[in-house]
This record gives C-alpha cells, sequence and structure tokens, in this order.
C-alpha cells in the first residue's frame, strides 16, 4: 500500500522553525520526484518546494532563502525545514510524489500520491 505521511506541523510564532516530514512507503522512493504544497482557507494550492528524483531542487519564490528541503534515502523521508516562519505560511502542507524526474515546472506535475496533509499555523 503507498502512503505518504506527513508530520511535523504546528503553532509557531512568527520568527520561528518548524521542520515537516514526509514519510513514504509502498513505492520505489528513489525513482519519485517529492513535492510539498499547501492550501491556505479560501486559497488555491500552491507549490511550496520540490527535490527531484534526480537531486535537484526548486523553491517557490515566496520560501526562497526560508525554506530548505532535503532527503533521507535511507530512510525514505523528505524533509521541509521551515525558518522564519510568516503568518501567511499558515496553511495545509501536503507531500506528494511524482515517478521521474521534475524541473522547473515541477509545481504543475500531476502527482501519483499525494499526503493527508499537516496544519501550519504561524501566529503574529
Amino acid at each position: 500500500e503507498v502512503q505518504l505521511v506527513e508530520s511535523g506541523g504546528g503553532l509557531v510564532q512568527a520568527g520561528g522553525s518548524l521542520r515537516l516530514s514526509c514519510a513514504a512507503s509502498g513505492f520505489t522512493f528513489d525513482d519519485y520526484s517529492i513535492g510539498w504544497f499547501r492550501q491556505a482557507p479560501g486559497k488555491e494550492r500552491e507549490g511550496v518546494s520540490c527535490i527531484s528524483s534526480d537531486g535537484s531542487t526548486y523553491y517557490a519564490d515566496s520560501v526562497k532563502g526560508r525554506f530548505t528541503i532535503s532527503s533521507d534515502n535511507a530512510k525514505n523521508i523528505v524533509y521541509l525545514q521551515m525558518n522564519s516562519l510568516k503568518p501567511e505560511d499558515t496553511a495545509v502542507y501536503y507531500c506528494a510524489g511524482d515517478w521521474g524526474p521534475l524541473d522547473s515546472d515541477w509545481y504543475e506535475a500531476e502527482y501519483d500520491y499525494w499526503g493527508q496533509g499537516t496544519q501550519v499555523t504561524v501566529s503574529s
């Protein structure tokens, strides 16, 4: 059974940090690109970051310099380190998996698998 399970969300003050984890199982992790997306109430889902199966990383302009994506292939986990959090980062964060490498249009890919999401709330 394919699973993507997010964890690490919570409530943090502006300027604080959180590290999200996306634990994958049921598929060949090394063959997949993993993206992080978020959706705030009343807004469309947006791409946050992606780590391609070839190791390339991508970020939305809104999080560049503040968020870092990384992967532990031995554990089948992708992390999203989020620093200098802002109230506008408040959203449900989802990870998603897509077979093969992705490039700069990673946020438009049709991902094969999605997690259930984890809530991130940044207070001002």
